[in-house]
């Protein structure tokens, strides 16, 4: 599977040549719907996970927000798999929702869904987020002086004061010998966005640049000026003119969707320090976990094998969230570590 980012509008440096020692490479991930193996990258797939190692639970608290009911992961699959079912049935009124063309036995398995799980009390086993292999995405690189090839992402799906909680193992795997057939699943889950559905993936490097508010005041003033971008041309929709650095922003800095590496995209906040908290080294990003591969202002990043698709920015095909991942209204997820030790706690930040 290839897929390809159109090419950008134009190329930056030119217009900006400061820009390019800021250059930093970045894999995007560019998750599909598929059935991958412990063996494979993936989004939501299993894991290569030694049969003699604990499985990572969430010691919570998990405290029931008084509104939605608990889903188990088989509960929120079901529902995924009969809706897809259901779209390829004939049926008469295209007005009647789904629900009416249920039959008897999928009618008494939707009520019971509907009336929830119980919430849980204790420890709660993760989810898999994602598994990537070194492989398959050669700037994934372990920290410190690691050998590992194999990143491990799991995380609970429940939410708490903070970010969700997500653990992460670096794996060599040359040491596994035996691996666990039949992890462990949460009894219940918050929030049906929350369980990833299982993709492959099709990494592609592409190169971005930093946020603006990421730059020195002085480039931050060149971005604003629309004279300067006037050289390049029809490359530049004029629309922009009045802040050609929303331009810039849009198009030409931080790439939307599931990633590993790059520069952090920054939205719900102005940019912060992301320092270690073990010993201060600033913390280097790891993989943006996302909710959308691009959004309606962003879909000159969607894939070429896309474009076509994209007849309204009201309509977006299936590949525009192919992960059905939800994360606090359609945010990302950041990792972050420190480039000093595996061992030191990593960051999460969600923009």
């Amino acid at each position: 599977m290839s897929i390809t980012t159109p090419p950008r509008p134009l190329d930056v440096t030119a217009l900006f040549p400061r820009l390019a020692p800021l250059a930093r490479t970045a894999t995007r991930l560019h998750p599909r719907p598929g059935s991958p193996s412990v063996h494979d990258s993936s989004v939501g797939g299993p894991l290569l996970w030694p049969t003699g190692e604990p499985w990572p639970h969430c010691a919570g608290p998990h405290v029931w927000d008084g509104r939605n009911p608990a889903l188990s992961p088989d509960d929120v699959r079901w529902e995924r798999r009969i809706r897809a079912e259901l779209a390829g049935r004939p049926h008469g009124d295209p007005n009647l929702p789904l629900a009416a063309r249920y039959t008897p036995e999928e009618a008494a398995t939707a009520k019971r869904i509907k009336a929830g799980r119980p919430w849980p009390e204790g420890p709660v086993a993760m989810l898999p987020m994602a598994q990537l292999y070194v492989r398959d995405i050669s700037d994934l690189r372990p920290p410190g002086q690691s050998e590992a090839d194999l990143l491990q992402v799991l995380w609970c799906p429940f939410d708490h004061p903070a970010n969700p909680t997500t653990a992460l193992r670096w794996r060599s795997t040359a040491e596994i010998t035996d691996v666990l057939a039949a992890p462990p699943e949460p009894p219940a889950m918050q929030f049906r966005g929350y369980l990833p559905e299982p993709c492959l993936l099709a990494p592609e490097q592409i190169t971005e640049y930093p946020n603006p508010l990421e730059l020195s005041k002085e480039l931050q003033q060149e971005l604003r000026d629309w004279t300067r971008w006037q050289a390049a041309g029809a490359a530049v929709d004029s629309s922009y003119s009045v802040a050609p650095d929303e331009f810039y922003m849009i198009n030409l800095s931080v790439a939307p969707g599931w990633k590993t590496g790059g520069w952090t995209r920054w939205g719900l906040t102005d940019p912060m320090p992301r320092r270690c908290q073990e010993c201060g080294t600033e913390a280097d990003p790891l993989l943006t976990i996302a909710s959308s591969e691009w959004s309606a202002n962003t879909k000159t990043w969607a894939p070429e094998e896309d474009q076509v698709n994209l007849t309204s920015p009201l309509v977006l095909p299936s590949s525009q969230k192919p992960t059905k991942l939800d994360i606090a209204r359609g945010y990302n997820l950041q990792l972050h570590v420190c480039p000093a030790s595996p061992d030191h706690p990593h960051i999460e930040l969600i923009q």
